[in-house]
């Protein structure tokens, strides 16, 4: 699909006829989503630079993905979709810059592209005036789109952290069945975490190289520097508070094993117990099991209630033991 952007009357239009649009109508941004190979060809056609495949889209490379050739500008970040779950999807997205022309290559459809459109849109929208703008305002769509995917995590993760030191289960099984649950929630929002972070770097470089190579070729404005300056602060300060996320993650995840190790060790200390109490009587009953020619007790009137009474003595004293020194 390719969606075209004009500017007129200080806002942007877009043209869903692709084929019947007109050249000469100034264009500042193509938007192609899963592009065909003619939509590809007619963009190539208009601005003169050679498109980038998926496949080299999604190499990690950073000369791969931070590019200049034909004039223009490429670059990749890692975008993320379907945020609104617990499983969200990478997928890369290609900003060019030629000119005042912007073109988005992107093969999903995150969800701040819809938002920043509609912005644009509007009657009473910001004026974008080039590509660039373009391009910086969906980035800051995309920053914030996280900013509120991580403060989701986080309370999610407070949420988890109250079950895992406050919660209160009637039977040891039980607590430790719900511990394992909260293990397998912990372990995806960590997986969670690790693709917000992977994209907040990609957007720290894009934002960066992207400075780098303005200031050498032309003074940007003064809006464009605040902007670019904001949108590497927000990066960063977004990608500290997902590292510290993600070390609370590591810190519940390791007081959860450790409490269900002593759930564990709990049940084992019973049995050892257990068998430490009835390890007397087990003595006795052998002692007297024994079948000896001499052996005076056989013969005695009160020969078998003794030998049961020294077994219960010998169950109960261990057992008393250990009840007062709290090992029960």
């Amino acid at each position: 699909m390719l969606r075209i952007y004009c500017r007129e009357a200080e806002r942007l239009v877009l043209h869903n006829d692709a084929e019947a649009f007109s050249a000469a109508d100034p264009v500042l941004w193509y938007d192609l989503v899963n592009p065909t190979t003619g939509e590809s060809r007619q963009v190539e056609q208009a601005l003169g630079i050679s498109m980038p495949t998926r496949d080299e889209m999604e190499e990690i490379e950073l000369s791969a993905r931070l590019y200049q050739e034909d004039g223009a500008e490429f670059m990749t970040l890692t975008a993320l979709t379907k945020l609104d779950g617990d499983e969200p999807v990478k997928t890369p997205v290609t900003f060019i810059l030629k000119g005042l022309t912007l073109v988005t290559v992107r093969y999903a459809d995150p969800k701040p592209f819809a938002i920043f459109s509609s912005r644009a849109l509007r009657p009473n929208g910001h004026g974008n005036s080039c590509g660039e703008e373009i391009m910086l305002g969906i980035m800051e769509a995309i920053v914030d789109r996280l900013a509120d995917v991580l403060e989701r995590i986080g309370n999610d993760i407070d949420g988890i952290s109250r079950e895992v030191f406050r919660g209160k289960s009637k039977t040891s099984a039980k607590k430790t069945n719900d511990l394992q649950s909260l293990i397998e929630q912990l372990g995806q929002k960590g997986d969670f975490l690790s693709g917000v972070r992977e994209s907040l770097v990609s957007i720290s470089r894009l934002v960066a190289y992207h400075a780098a190579l303005e200031n050498a070729a032309r003074k940007p404005s003064k809006e464009t520097r605040q902007l670019i300056k904001m949108l590497q602060r927000d990066a960063s300060s977004l990608g500290d508070h997902a590292t510290f996320l993600s070390g609370k993650i590591n810190f519940l995840l390791d007081a959860t094993l450790g409490l269900i190790n002593l759930e564990q060790n709990q049940i084992i200390k019973i049995f050892t117990v257990a068998s430490v109490v009835f390890l007397p009587p087990t003595l006795v009953a052998s002692v007297y099991g024994m079948n000896f020619e001499v052996m005076p007790e056989l013969k005695w009137v009160g020969g078998y209630p003794w030998a049961v009474l020294l077994m219960i003595l010998s169950a109960a004293l261990p057992f008393l033991y250990f009840k007062r020194r709290g090992w029960l």
